[in-house]
């Protein structure tokens, strides 16, 4: 049919020449006829184009032009081609109308950020939890609106594997979640979740811990006031089944205490919801510290070896440092098992962060507990935790202190090869110790 209308067009164009040169050649002028012929084919083409641009302005207006061979096909593919991309995006329409009335629905906030970090559309959720004002807000910079230290810092580093909890900036009183996710040409999908509920029972358990743990002490203290001196005239007071059994209590309050401890100390990392201070703290004399104690609880059943690289000093929280690092010493000392050797070492990469580690070559620990290491309570071998006398909170401590101090901890394990826990500090935690400046 194509064809047949080419066909048809240029038979026009052919007989409108012919019948041009055949008038003009009655006068000798068949030129001037083939001219004349040549300019009323162009001004016929001119025509069906102006009719065209006149119905595109307003396609939706009237049916297409009418018109003869190639015109009147042109026309009709123009048509049907029109009628197509309307059908579709009527389709388009109803699939973004489900989505928008699926995004209003949702309880949770959604906010879609471009390549540029401004806010480009949100849901009903978003604007009542963060407070987004539609028009007003959109095309803002989302730190611009968002401001909380954390968020800021969060959003900064592009390190979107975990969410993050701050309260919200319009009522606080309410907590959120944020989850940012990446997707196409750098876009992100940020999705906020109203946690308050969950974070006031986190609260509460947290408060019935610390309760719990501090009303314990009293008794605890009563307790072994009165077994200490027991314990210390037992062989010559009390029978020799007595006696071993004063020396077990002694043991198991002396556990328990230490359970307290760590409780009370996990409870207030927990609830510290800001950053620990940038207080210088000298990491020599904290290894060494730890060094010797290890060396201590140890009695000569390993060989422990300490190394210091850098000179730095770390901004932070020096009981909470001396506590994540006396816990993963102790936790070496206790589980490498016997003639092992331990290292603690303290050294600056290349890119100026700081590694403090301690690594064993112990009986390592299979890579189906490593996830969960951090978890309170929890074991890799209930029998031998309780036999050492662990508490099953050193790891879930050390997790907290390295949240407060912008760090991370990671723990390598190969089962029958040893262990390395390593604690590794951004940049801007070292610090460079005033008096090794002043010593060179």
């Amino acid at each position: 049919m194509a064809v047949h209308r080419w066909i048809r067009e240029l038979l026009i164009l052919l007989l409108t020449t012919l019948l041009g040169i055949a008038v003009a050649s009655l006068w000798q002028q068949w030129l001037v006829g083939l001219t004349v012929a040549l300019a009323l084919y162009l001004a016929y083409s001119l025509l069906q184009l102006w009719r065209l641009d006149r119905w595109a302005k307003h396609p939706d207006r009237a049916l297409p032009p009418h018109a003869p061979a190639q015109w009147g096909a042109v026309f009709d593919h123009l048509y049907r081609y029109q009628r197509k991309q309307r059908r579709r995006q009527e389709q388009l329409r109803q699939v973004i109308g489900r989505f928008d009335r699926l995004s209003e629905a949702l309880s949770d906030g959604m906010v879609v950020i471009t390549q540029r970090d401004t806010l480009d559309n949100w849901n009903a959720a978003a604007g009542r939890l963060l407070g987004f004002k539609y028009p007003h807000d959109r095309s803002q910079h989302v730190t611009n609106l968002l401001r909380h230290p954390l968020f800021v810092e969060y959003f900064a580093t592009g390190n979107f594997d975990d969410p993050l909890v701050i309260k919200s900036p319009t009522d606080e009183s309410r907590w959120l979640q944020f989850q940012i996710i990446t997707y196409g040409n750098n876009e992100r999908l940020m999705v906020v979740r109203d946690i308050t509920r969950l974070q006031r029972l986190q609260e509460m358990r947290r408060d019935f811990v610390a309760n719990v743990s501090h009303e314990l002490r009293t008794p605890l203290t009563v307790f072994t006031g009165y077994l200490e001196p027991l314990a210390a005239h037992a062989d010559t007071l009390l029978p020799p089944r007595m006696s071993k059994g004063v020396e077990q209590m002694q043991q198991q309050a002396n556990r328990m205490r230490h359970l307290i401890d760590d409780l009370l100390m996990l409870s207030r990392l927990e609830n510290e919801q800001t950053l620990s201070p940038l207080t210088p703290v000298n990491v020599t004399s904290l290894m060494q510290r730890a060094y010797e104690d290890g060396v201590a609880l140890s009695q000569g059943r390993q060989q422990l070896t300490l190394t210091l690289d850098s000179d730095k000093q770390l901004l932070g929280d020096e009981e909470q440092l001396r506590s994540a690092v006396t816990n993963l010493v102790s936790n070496a000392v206790r589980y490498a098992g016997d003639n092992r050797n331990i290292t603690l070492s303290w050294n600056e990469t290349a890119a100026g962060e700081g590694r403090l580690s301690i690594a064993d070559d112990g009986e390592g620990i299979d890579s189906h507990h490593l996830a969960r290491l951090t978890e309170r309570f929890y074991r890799v071998d209930k029998g031998r935790s309780s036999a050492t006398g662990g508490t099953g909170l050193g790891l879930a401590i050390v997790k907290h202190v390295m949240l407060r101090h912008q760090g991370e901890l990671d723990i390598e394990s190969t089962l029958g090869r040893g262990s390395c826990f390593t604690l590794s500090f951004p940049a801007q935690r070292l610090h460079q110790d005033d008096s090794v400046l002043r010593e060179q």
